[in-house]
């Protein structure tokens, strides 16, 4: 072997070394349903098969309620997200959320069906499911696109809608969390196929908020532990290359119920623009953006942000609320596009 060989296989050990033992100290194996479910799926967390899943859901709130509250989280997010607004509404209203398939402790999808037309039609296997006709339906990022793709395709089971950061038009991603990258690139897909770094999470996470020391070692455990669901990375796989942005939103002028558009000012990964522009094309619609919350407003900020909701689903008057002193907090309204205002 000559003395050049031996220097690069030298080397290359040199340079492989330090990769072998990071993959070895984070490799992250399936974790069970059963075993989380003792941490994340505890009451009151129900299993219901429903579309051909067992699907964790969490319906709380006066079951007297005939139209409740329907709230779907966002990309490797779960219902926990909500947990904010549910404590603040359930007392006076039915809130209803669930693990979307591919996510949490639903898992995946049999049928492997992640397009924008299947999430809308668990929706409404759920609402029947439970008996219920007609919703408000809520939804942060994809879950904001599962939202209004469900009022473009059954608009008689939703009766308003409140988009947060909602997805669904085609752009640029100009912050992509880390994790959401490496999920989509076929050669790293390989590499980390049970590598998952919980410090790859937190950066993640925090790349979502507006003040990333918001981000808590509880948070994100929950964010790791359920991505570590059994078929789920495998499941965002796919998700990944099923679905098409732009689809329906050429229906977006056909809804017209009563539409709440919150969005966070400090939001990297659909920018606050796309807020403006839900606002433009839903005729009865109104934004109120948070300046200084970032992708996930009703995580990062509940207590503000579900105050928005409270009002709007007073009716008609919500919007001249806004325009006073927001609950005693002294914020500055600067104003939006037609029917809409901003909390600033």
């Amino acid at each position: 072997m000559s003395r050049l060989l031996k220097y690069c296989l030298y080397l290359l050990l040199l340079l492989m070394t330090p990769l072998v033992i990071y993959v070895y100290l984070n490799i992250a194996p399936d974790k069970s349903v059963e075993e989380l479910s003792q941490r994340w799926g505890h009451e009151p967390s129900q299993f219901l098969n429903i579309a051909g899943m067992n699907i964790h859901l969490r319906d709380e709130g006066p079951k007297t309620d005939n139209e409740p509250i329907v709230l779907i989280h966002g990309t490797s997010a779960s219902l926990h997200t909500w947990n904010g607004w549910v404590d603040a509404l359930k007392e006076n209203r039915r809130v209803i959320r669930f693990d979307l398939p591919t996510f949490g402790l639903t898992g995946p999808d049999p049928k492997n069906n992640y397009k924008i037309e299947r999430y809308a039609e668990v929706v409404i296997a759920v609402l029947d499911e439970l008996k219920v006709k007609k919703v408000v339906l809520g939804g942060n990022s994809l879950g904001g696109h599962v939202s209004w793709a469900t009022a473009v395709l059954y608009p008689n089971r939703v009766s308003k809608l409140v988009l947060v950061d909602s997805s669904g038009y085609t752009f640029q991603l100009t912050s992509v969390p880390l994790a959401f990258q490496l999920a989509q690139h076929p050669l790293t897909r390989v590499l980390l196929k049970d590598v998952l770094p919980k410090s790859l999470v937190a950066v993640s996470v925090k790349n979502v908020y507006g003040n990333p020391d918001l981000v808590t070692d509880e948070l994100v455990n929950r964010y790791y532990d359920l991505s570590l669901r059994e078929g789920n990375r495998n499941a965002l796989k796919a998700r990944f290359e099923q679905m098409s942005p732009g689809f329906l939103v050429d229906k977006l002028k056909t809804i017209n119920v009563p539409t709440l558009i919150i969005w966070g000012g400090k939001d990297q990964l659909i920018l606050p623009k796309f807020g403006k522009q839900f606002n433009q094309d839903i005729a009865n619609s109104h934004l109120v953006v948070f300046k200084d919350l970032g992708h996930v407003p009703h995580e990062e900020d509940p207590q503000a942000t579900v105050l928005a909701v409270k009002l709007f689903l007073k009716g008609n008057k919500w919007k001249q609320s806004l325009l006073m002193p927001f609950f005693g907090i002294r914020r500055s309204i600067r104003p939006l596009p037609t029917g809409s205002v901003a909390i600033t």
